[in-house]
């Protein structure tokens, strides 16, 4: 799921970029320069115009932390991106530090072991969130090295920096949106009072989209606009670039209570709180430059987004938009996999490619109603290149799908009625027995998981070894974690739960009723072949008893598993079952959606094995 190149200005050689930095850094009296994949909002996918790691380093992966000093130009990102950063860093002297996973601070230890006494180390503090900020600033303190944050070096050489998006705001209304904007501020202010706060300061794009029952277009993929809100018990302000909200939507906008002002307002009416006043924040969901906007008068409530929590748990109602948009999501993919075998059993076909793929599913899904956008870009990635876990078919790079092998589709929609995300793999001409032995056992630490049950609360990285075991029996693993948390009709990756044994297990990640997660385990043998096997699933209630409420996942993702691919000899009598259910019911609901030669592929591919 990798923002694309072909989206990043282009205005100079990597190599000349690098010195105009390095002659900003001399100017300044800064020996070392950080550039986060991050922007004021600490999104995950950004905005162009803060896209400067990637117009900087080239490396286009969506985690990683570029660092420059006078004799040394390193970018960190974890194990879903080496063997990408490694092709985009090649022929620079950009050097890749590799970590265990995307939250990982290894490059706070570079820094506080390479930096020396009386040095400077700087970072734009309008990027740069609270909690690495904390972190960041006593480790170099403990060194005697000197952190800057009031500069931003790429605004003196990016000479033709994108602006802010202006793509304009849209209502997520009735029936899909269940809750009203009036409904959702009254349970946030509820919770603020809770905490003893009058106020409350939002930064994060998808927790305002929720609040306000608002989309936009500001973020590829992701159905947010970039805004900042503050919300008092009187009122809310939503600060966002002028003329983004039509003048309807203000009128109605103004009936719950919210007004609008200008996005540049935001941290001046931090600074200009009253006395006396207190504010709520969430450190991990704030910039270091917000944080020190607030007036020192203010008393600060550091604790979750109460919207993080509202929005991970859908309602029953919104539960239902989900099955419904599952149902059109897999008559799309009944239409495409129909036509993928056409094809490939056409001896007099025009040549197939990974960027054929991303053509032909993305128009099955416009086809369907409530289609928006996908909800990230295709993954289409044959034999070797689908070992590379975000792997991403260019118009430069691709592979012509011919001959034999596997090739890995993981593709998503955005739909008004919920988002989707779900990972196939099929096979090419003829498979051998590595590829079905590997198939088979990601396939049964998919079900593993599938199947579970637990105790409400869990800890949700708590269930990453469960899916992990049957993978581990055979010896092999795999470096992403087993699954993430999926908005409703919002970002395709939200939290607070992960699924994962890099996060950590904190109170925050409990496992409740609502919740969507992705299973997704995976094979990866590099220059040959990758595997993954992904479904959504949704927390719902198992009942109850003398060691409380229990949960288990209902699944929610609705397409064929390739049982072409199967090893059966490694499946036990009970993941037979499971899968001969779980295609009954893809086949029983999916029927009615679909005709003719997707039909008929439909049958095929749910039959009983």
């Amino acid at each position: 799921m990798i923002l694309s190149m072909a989206n990043l200005p282009n205005s100079s050689p990597r190599a000349e970029r690098l010195q105009q930095l390095r002659a900003a850094m001399a100017r300044h009296g800064i020996d070392a320069y950080i550039v986060p994949s991050s922007d004021p909002h600490l999104s995950e996918y950004l905005p162009r115009r803060w896209q400067g790691r990637e117009w900087i380093s080239s490396f286009t992966g969506s985690v990683g932390t570029f660092i420059l000093t006078a004799d040394f130009a390193g970018v960190w990102t974890d194990g879903r991106y080496y063997t990408q950063a490694e092709t985009e860093l090649a022929g620079s002297e950009i050097q890749l530090m590799k970590i265990p996973s995307g939250a990982s601070l290894l490059h706070i230890d570079w820094l506080a072991a390479n930096m020396q006494p009386g040095q400077t180390v700087a970072v734009d503090a309008r990027v740069l969130g609270l909690a690495v900020a904390r972190l960041l600033k006593d480790a170099l303190a403990a060194r005697g090295v000197l952190l800057r944050t009031d500069i931003d070096l790429l605004d003196e050489i990016w000479s033709d920096r994108p602006g802010l998006p202006t793509e304009a705001l849209y209502e997520h209304a009735a029936p899909h949106a269940t809750i009203s904007r009036a409904d959702k501020l009254a349970a946030t202010r509820a919770a603020m009072a809770a905490l003893g706060a009058e106020r409350h300061f939002i930064s994060t794009l998808d927790d305002i989209a929720y609040l306000f029952n608002l989309r936009g277009a500001d973020v590829s993929f992701n159905p947010v606009f970039v805004a900042h809100a503050l919300l008092e018990q009187g009122g809310a302000t939503l600060f966002v670039a002028e003329g983004k909200a039509p003048a309807a939507l203000q009128a109605r906008l103004l009936e719950d209570g919210v007004r609008l002002a200008p996005y540049a307002a935001a941290a001046d009416a931090l600074a200009a709180l009253p006395q006396e006043s207190s504010l709520l924040i969430d450190p991990r969901r704030i910039t270091s430059g917000m944080r020190a906007a607030i007036a020192d008068h203010v008393k600060v409530i550091e604790a979750i987004n109460p919207t993080t929590f509202a929005k991970s748990r859908k309602t029953e109602a919104e539960a239902q938009h989900v099955r419904a948009t599952m149902e059109q999501d897999g008559a799309a993919l009944c239409e495409f996999f129909a036509w993928l075998e056409a094809q490939l059993n056409n001896p007099q076909r025009a040549p197939l490619t990974e960027l054929t793929i991303d053509e032909q599913i993305t128009a099955a899904r416009a086809r369907r109603p409530h289609f928006v956008s996908p909800s990230f870009n295709t993954i289409a990635g044959f034999n070797a290149n689908g070992a590379i876990m975000h792997y991403r078919a260019s118009k430069e790079s691709h592979a012509l799908i011919d001959g034999d092998g596997l090739l890995l589709i993981d593709s998503g929609g955005q739909y008004l009625g919920g988002t989707t995300d779900i990972t196939r793999v099929v096979p090419v001409g003829q498979i051998t027995d590595a590829h079905k032995r590997d198939f088979t056992l990601v396939l049964k630490g998919m079900m593993a998981l599938s199947n579970a049950h637990f105790p409400r609360g869990t800890r949700s990285p708590m269930l990453d070894a469960i899916a992990r075991a049957p993978i581990w029996a055979a010896g092999v693993d795999y470096g992403h974690g087993t699954g993430h948390g999926v908005g409703y009709f919002m970002n395709v990756h939200e939290g607070p739960q992960v699924i994962s044994p890099s996060a950590a297990p904190d109170p925050h990640t409990a496992m409740e009723p609502g919740m969507i997660t992705s299973i997704e385990p995976g094979i990866y043998k590099p220059g040959r072949w990758g595997i993954r096997i992904e479904n959504l699933v949704l927390n719902v209630a198992a009942g109850s008893g003398e060691f409380g409420d229990f949960l288990r996942f209902e699944t929610l993702t609705l397409c064929p598993i390739d049982t072409r691919c199967l090893d059966m000899a490694l499946l036990q009598p009970h993941e037979v079952q499971w899968l001969n259910a779980y295609h009954a019911q893809v086949r029983e609901r999916l029927l009615p959606h679909v005709e003719g030669a997707a039909r008929e592929w439909l049958e095929l591919r749910t039959r009983a094995i």
